[in-house]
């Protein structure tokens, strides 16, 4: 690989937020540990995927970091919805670092949740920056959700009032499920292919941008885990919970371009799958019941809800 696409600056970087936030995890939970498992490439890089499995609140989880590179796959040159910023001659080579978060938890009380951070550069000089935060509450709690987007909009502002609007919609738009007609969860806030000819930023603005997102998922997740951790819930309920966890596999196996990168790239199987959960059910042409919760939620997954 040419060196100069190897930054460390930002690796280290994104190796701190991926321990701060395992730890803070961890801790929330307070029977399991983050478990380390080092990994390798094959054609150049690795990674390190810190796992939960079995705890008090979580199921199953993971925060995943990693440094890939190698020849740049033919679907990052020829395919337009993959095309970047200011290309202006094929690359060989690329370089991509990122941590990725999915965390299940066992009560169907607290919300899912899902971040990443990532930059990407190849060796014709393009880079790019992308991420997000998103939850996916089996039950949609309205005062869980404006505080935890009003969280994600103060990060935003700090550094462009542009970013939380343009951000949360494309949120709405990217975690859908179109074959549903529903979204996953009550979104957050997505963006990708950031660098300064869409920006007007330069990298270092962009990387003090994603760290400062990264550096939020602890805060805007944290109070919804605390506040219904312990609280009991029905058989109903999980039984509810399974079916959505469905529709998030629905969604990372057909929708999510970050498992599509890592299969078309020969990434890591078990790092790219560690966003499916534990257990999750399919039952034929469900029904929600009429007045119930569930039908509460499900009248919330649609696109443009103001939260704030």
């Amino acid at each position: 690989m040419n060196n100069f696409l190897h930054n460390k600056h930002i690796e280290e970087l994104f190796l701190e937020v991926q321990k701060q936030i395992a730890t803070g995890l961890q801790n929330q939970d307070g029977k399991e540990k983050f478990l380390s498992d080092f990994w390798t490439r094959e054609e150049g890089g690795g990674g390190e995927s810190m796992v939960i499995s079995k705890g008090n609140v979580f199921e199953k989880g993971g925060v995943n970091f990693s440094s890939v590179f190698g020849n740049v796959p033919e679907f990052l040159v020829s395919d337009k919805e993959h095309s970047v910023i200011g290309a202006t001659k094929k690359p060989n080579q690329f370089y991509a670092t990122g941590v990725s978060l999915v965390i299940h938890p066992f009560s169907p009380l607290v919300p899912i949740v899902h971040m990443n951070i990532r930059y990407f550069e190849m060796d014709n000089g393009v880079w790019w920056f992308g991420g997000g935060i998103d939850l996916t509450p089996i039950y949609v709690d309205k005062n869980d959700a404006k505080n935890f987007h009003k969280t994600l909009k103060n990060t935003c502002d700090k550094h462009d009032s542009s970013f939380y609007p343009k951000f949360k919609k494309w949120a709405d738009d990217y975690f859908f499920i179109s074959h549903r007609n529903e979204t996953r969860g009550i979104g957050g806030i997505f963006f990708d292919k950031l660098n300064t000819e869409s920006t007007g930023k330069t990298k270092e603005e962009l990387l003090a941008f994603v760290i400062d997102i990264a550096k939020t998922f602890l805060p805007s997740y944290l109070p919804i885990v605390s506040k219904n951790k312990n609280l009991e819930f029905s058989e109903t309920q999980k039984n509810w919970q399974m079916l959505r966890r469905g529709r998030y596999v629905e969604f990372n196996l057909v929708y999510d371009k970050g498992t599509k990168f890592g299969l078309e790239t020969n990434g890591r199987i078990e790092s790219i799958l560690m966003s499916l959960p534990l257990h999750a059910s399919w039952e034929y042409n469900f029904k929600v019941d009429e007045n119930s919760k569930e039908q509460q939620t499900q009248q919330l997954l649609k696109k443009e809800i103001e939260w704030i």
